[in-house]
């Protein structure tokens, strides 16, 4: 349960365009970002919420490029099919979108909709507000953001239990949250722009 009712009546005081108003719900890897975005998406009606991880590029692809083991670094999602997506929403009518399935580690085409009816658009993801080319192209959508912080002594700890629960060993999980998760949240840290809230943890 959200206590901070000042963020939900924020979001509905930023102006709809076209019918809609686009919120971006940013941190780091295992900061809780998914569940801030599903219980605002409950408590705020006609919401939906829409996942930045349905960008990542297919393994395939990143092995192709050589960044496998950077996978969920900023240079692994398509941030041009993020920002067409955001474009077709702000347009109106029902619109499919990718998520990902973390349990099998691949983007399942078309997981989710945004329905005609649907006002608040809740995006969530790790670099919605990066100051870098090419993700600061979508600054121009975000009506309200969202940043949420976090000690990285807790950020470590969810994420070696992340990566037990998806089959990893101590040490596997370990190397994967010292070499990619954690110098990941370090650039988000460094490299975002100000966000309209921060939500302290």
């Amino acid at each position: 349960m959200i206590s901070q009712n000042n963020i939900i009546s924020s979001i509905l005081k930023a102006p709809l365009k076209k019918g809609r108003r686009f919120v971006a719900i940013v941190g780091p890897p295992a900061s809780g970002k998914s569940t801030l975005a599903k219980e605002l998406q409950r408590q705020i009606p006609g919401s939906c919420v829409v996942p930045m991880d349905g960008f990542h590029l297919s393994n395939e692809e990143l092995r192709v490029l050589g960044l496998s083991e950077r996978k969920g670094s900023a240079e692994t999602f398509d941030v041009d099919g993020l920002e067409l997506l955001l474009g077709k929403i702000l347009s109106g009518g029902n619109i499919m979108f990718p998520t990902f399935d973390r349990s099998i580690d691949s983007v399942i085409p078309n997981g989710g909709m945004v329905n005609s009816e649907d006002h608040t658009i809740l995006v969530e993801g790790n670099y919605l507000i990066l100051n870098k080319v090419p993700w600061n192209r979508l600054s121009v959508y975000w009506d309200f953001s969202i940043m949420l912080k976090i000690p990285f002594e807790i950020l470590e700890k969810r994420l070696m239990e992340r990566w037990r629960a998806n089959g990893f060993d101590v040490n596997q999980a370990a190397l994967k949250a010292k070499n990619n998760d954690l110098p990941n949240a370090m650039f988000i840290e460094n490299n975002s722009m100000e966000a309209d809230y921060n939500l302290y943890f």
